[in-house]
């Protein structure tokens, strides 16, 4: 059996042009001694340890480029040397949930990522929506024998097995990521 989180998504994607995103860097970067390099889309990293905060539109035809434009640059300007699938797997459910869920789809709503490299090169996430939040304890075990035909309800189960940690917080409008280093084990 063939598990489709989102039906009809890929049509979807297909209707709508590519949505471009905002970047805001954090104060960090740029401090006294860290060079900066000049990224595609005015992505500004200071190597070696990035911090910054993205934005996009809450449409779900701005996920894939989104995550796809992040990751990306993950590979390329991040002291992170692992596999990252498991990241991008985590980071496209995280993000189909503040969009779906959280916004509810509103396009005058965005969902932001903030993400930051440390020097020992663990990385964090923060995936955050401008909805009501949720409570994600009252959220159904998608494990459970009635759930296990439902056609969703297994995103924060993919986030908690690809990452190594994993915790909601601002009333379950942020949810927090950690990878640590493939180096470092789980």
């Amino acid at each position: 059996m063939e598990y489709n989180a989102f039906p009809g998504l890929m049509e979807r994607l297909a209707a709508w042009p590519p949505t471009l995103c905002r970047l805001r860097i954090s104060p960090r970067i740029g401090h006294e001694g860290v060079k900066e390099m000049d990224l595609h889309k005015g992505w500004k990293v200071g190597p070696p340890h990035p911090e910054f905060e993205l934005s996009m539109l809450s449409e779900i035809s701005a996920i894939s480029p989104f995550v796809d434009e992040f990751m990306e640059r993950l590979k390329h300007y991040t002291c992170y040397k692992g596999d990252a699938d498991d990241i991008e797997v985590a980071l496209r459910e995280a993000i189909a949930n503040a969009v779906l869920h959280g916004n509810k789809e509103d396009p005058k709503k965005r969902v932001h990522l903030k993400f930051r490299c440390e020097p020992d090169g663990e990385l964090f996430f923060v995936v955050r929506d401008e909805g009501t939040g949720f409570d994600p304890e009252k959220v159904p075990d998608p494990l459970a024998p009635e759930n296990i035909d439902a056609e969703h309800g297994r995103g924060i189960l993919m986030m908690r097995s690809y990452m190594d940690k994993v915790y909601y917080d601002r009333g379950g409008t942020e949810v927090h990521m950690r990878k640590k280093p493939p180096s470092a084990g789980r």
